[in-house]
């Protein structure tokens, strides 16, 4: 069946897919650019409302746990209270940020997929239509694919799973022996938050983790996504830049690691139905697996458009996508931090103008 020939298709020069931190920051800058919400440009986004990821994170994360939170262009995020949710202050400010440069973002919309349209545009199927579009920028992030590694006896465990993405909060795990997977960031702000709750908490990663002392400059930053960038510009999937950096030592750190609730434990080599167990028959019994093994990113709208490299990833050189210059990853592998993905979105938009106006110019 002819998708096009079922539904009215619009037509515009750029479309966005997704309303979190580069979504906006690219939105904003195609309005700068002179590109007219609803008739140049569309910003599609799958959320029922505002906030991107951020209207998702657990309640006890607080503005002020909140690790460089870069505001978007063009409108400071000031005078928040760093007690309240960073879910809250954060979707109101992205709230406040679409109703001031009149985004008109459109949603809840579920794009669905992107295939090669006629006339050299991209069509983009969603569920409230479908756009025909010169140019594209995903800025779809990866909350959506949270990565759930498989081990031996994962489907006997009797007790709870969940991952980062469904986390409720410290109280809910009240009394319980808890074995906490992961080596970033999360993984660390969840085990000094339960443990003052848990019966017990057993902290288990695949690498040691590697912590870093001092502050984390300017130049140690630019280093990091340097790193990213690399694997990403090879066509490798991206990994997020903690996973270069190490985490940061801090107070709160530094008490975990004396106290012991930071004890990591290699590896475990199996999961039973009443806990874990490694191959020197160590077990530790668990009444719940909490998976902080981070996100994978949500692309797979894109597969039509057969991008991905051998490796797994997209090849992308900034932000666009070398297999399809019409095609920006905003928000993907070094840009997927706050001020990253502001600084992508410009790049994106400064590309897109100058793939237009090369358009004109053939034409």
């Amino acid at each position: 069946m002819n998708y096009m020939s079922e539904v009215e298709v619009a037509e515009v020069q750029a479309v966005v897919i997704g309303a979190g931190q580069a979504g906006l920051s690219s939105a904003y800058h195609l309005r700068r650019t002179g590109f007219e919400p609803d008739r140049d440009f569309v910003v599609l986004d799958h959320n029922p409302g505002p906030g991107g990821a951020w209207r998702y994170r657990w309640p006890s994360l607080t503005y002020g746990k909140v690790h460089g939170m870069h505001s978007l262009p063009g409108m400071e995020l000031t005078d928040a209270d760093p007690a309240r949710p960073s879910s809250e202050v954060i979707t109101e400010y992205f709230d406040r940020y679409e109703r001031t440069f009149d985004l008109r973002v459109r949603r809840p919309v579920q794009v669905r997929a992107v295939r090669e349209g006629t006339g050299g545009r991209l069509l983009v199927e969603t569920s409230a239509g479908a756009w025909s579009t010169r140019t594209l920028i995903n800025a779809t992030g990866t909350w959506n694919r949270p990565f759930w590694p498989r081990y031996e006896g994962q489907e006997t465990f009797l007790g709870r799973q969940l991952h980062t993405a469904q986390y409720p909060g410290p109280e809910a795990f009240a009394g319980q022996r808890v074995v906490v997977v992961g080596g970033g960031a999360s993984a660390t702000q969840h085990l000094l938050e339960i443990a003052p709750h848990a019966a017990a908490t057993t902290w288990v990663t695949r690498r040691p983790p590697v912590f870093h002392e001092g502050p984390f400059d300017e130049e140690a930053g630019r280093a990091a996504v340097a790193l990213v960038e690399e694997r990403v510009r090879q066509g490798l999937p991206p990994r997020s830049v903690v996973s270069v950096t190490g985490l940061p030592l801090n107070d709160a750190i530094r008490r975990g690691l004396a106290d012991g609730v930071l004890d990591r434990q290699p590896m475990f080599d199996r999961i039973t139905p009443e806990g874990v167990e490694w191959t020197e028959r160590r077990r530790v019994a668990a009444d719940v697996i909490l998976w902080a093994t981070g996100f994978r990113p949500a692309i797979d709208h894109l597969a039509p458009l057969r991008l991905r490299e051998p490796g797994g990833g997209i090849r992308v050189e900034g932000t666009r996508a070398v297999a399809d210059p019409r095609v920006h990853l905003v928000g993907y592998g070094p840009s997927a931090s706050t001020v990253g993905a502001n600084r992508a979105g410009r790049a994106a938009v400064r590309d897109i103008g100058r793939l237009l106006a090369e358009e004109r110019v053939a034409a």
